[in-house]
């Protein structure tokens, strides 16, 4: 009887640590998903617009960490001052990008694979400039003070809690903006048809400046989030590229609200992975799920067919 109750007590126990470890991954999953949901958010909302994939948002996802690092440790402002300027020198480099490298190139009639290519070389071209002013050694600054909740066993933080809440925030003032306002009313007809746009008076090139400015500050915002949570350096965006694009692929490439999906359902599959395989296959089961996807599935779980599939 003693032994039998025994191993009730320790399958109880086992079952509670299992519980409190999925918990814990759930969460995990969770938090990671909403960083991506707003870098797949931000892949998407240009990709559906300027029909083109572009990486630059994940140069500026590290441009905006380290610039919120600059103002707020090195220059010693105030921390959410520090944030705005931030999202200031993001939104005056994506404006650069655009002016100088893509719109030529639009002009010029270039196809996407020349526009993905510039974009991998802008890439490149910052996070190699941040590399040589601020070194490869990793930097740290966040939130003063950080408390930790338990959930059913399992810890999250104050600034996690910021994190996902303000993903959700910025997803669901992006989506009333794009269904309400006319300037997003314009950003839409553009992505259905550029000459139709054209042809009802919407200035197509500021509508498309509007696009990379909004898909900046996503990325700038996303930034700014992991650099609370996490080290910067200058290698930070080549892992937010890949899950990013996954997240978009995943959710429907083109289809805004779908990148949210993709964003969470990436985040929970690769944290409920690691705990079936080494920490160090994390972004491998994203490439996993990419080649799949690509494979199987190109258009993700609620992408639609393009004219060019439907007419074929």
């Amino acid at each position: 009887m003693e032994n039998l109750l025994q191993s009730v007590n320790f399958l109880f126990f086992l079952f509670l640590l299992i519980a409190m470890v999925a918990t814990q991954l759930f969460i995990n999953g969770i938090i990671a998903g909403a960083i991506y949901a707003l870098m797949a958010s931000s892949f998407s909302l240009i990709y559906n617009i300027v029909k083109f994939m572009d990486l630059s948002p994940g140069a500026l996802f590290v441009v905006s960490a380290f610039s919120a690092y600059v103002f707020n440790v090195l220059f010693g402002l105030n921390f959410f001052l520090s944030l705005i300027l931030a999202l200031i020198i993001v939104s005056v480099v994506t404006i650069g990008i655009n002016k100088f490298v893509y719109k030529p190139l639009r002009n010029k009639n270039a196809n996407n694979f020349i526009l993905l290519l510039a974009s991998f070389g802008v890439f490149l071209f910052i996070t190699g400039f941040i590399l040589l002013i601020f070194g490869a050694e990793v930097k740290t600054f966040g939130l003063p003070i950080i408390k930790g909740y338990e959930i059913f066993g399992a810890i999250i933080t104050k600034t996690q809690i910021i994190l996902i809440v303000t993903s959700l925030v910025l997803f669901l003032f992006l989506q009333l903006f794009m269904k309400t306002t006319r300037l997003g009313k314009a950003m839409r007809a553009l992505a259905d048809d550029r000459q139709v746009a054209s042809a009802l008076g919407i200035k197509v090139e500021k509508t498309i400046a509007v696009t990379f400015i909004i898909s900046a500050l996503l990325a700038g915002i996303a930034g700014i989030l992991v650099a609370l949570e996490q080290n910067l350096e200058h290698a930070m965006g080549f892992s937010v590229v890949l899950k990013g694009l996954t997240a978009s692929i995943v959710g429907g490439i083109g289809n805004v609200p779908a990148a949210l999906v993709g964003g969470f359902l990436i985040g929970i599959i690769e944290n409920i992975g690691i705990w079936f395989l080494p920490s160090g296959y994390k972004d491998a089961i994203a490439f996993v799920i990419l080649i799949l996807f690509l494979l199987f599935r190109p258009r993700g779980l609620f992408g639609t067919k393009t004219r060019e599939e439907v007419s074929g």
